[in-house]
């Protein structure tokens, strides 16, 4: 199935609509930019998978969350330095033949997440 993710934003109740997402595979813990993306309506790639089943691997892999410019972008007055700026989920890819989803649900003060199916 591959490899997607989806944002819903508590705060509002809704899915985050506009955040911006990065995509990152990690080697020896170092990132390197696979792709960056605007979320959809539904709070998803508006492009579908971030990666379908063949070209999915084994692997380390980041997704990149901007919390921050997102939340002030819906008028949410944030303090300086912001509590959450970018939310960071390192995970890791170990049947790549398997539907690897990665949730989000996020406000400006916290954040959870699980492999989805």
């Amino acid at each position: 199935m591959g490899l997607s993710t989806h944002v819903l934003d508590t705060m509002h109740g809704c899915p985050a609509a506009g955040m911006q997402v990065a995509l990152y595979t990690l080697t020896g813990g170092q990132p390197a930019l696979v792709r960056r993306f605007t979320l959809d309506g539904n709070g998803r790639n508006p492009e579908g998978l971030l990666y379908d089943h063949s070209s999915l691997k084994a692997g380390s892999y980041r997704l990149s969350f901007d919390v921050k410019d997102y939340f002030r972008s819906k008028g949410v007055t944030l303090p300086e330095p912001a509590f959450l700026d970018q939310v960071n989920l390192d995970f890791g890819v170990a049947r790549p033949e398997e539907h690897y989803h990665v949730p989000l649900l996020v406000s400006p003060w916290s954040y959870s997440t699980y492999r989805g199916s």
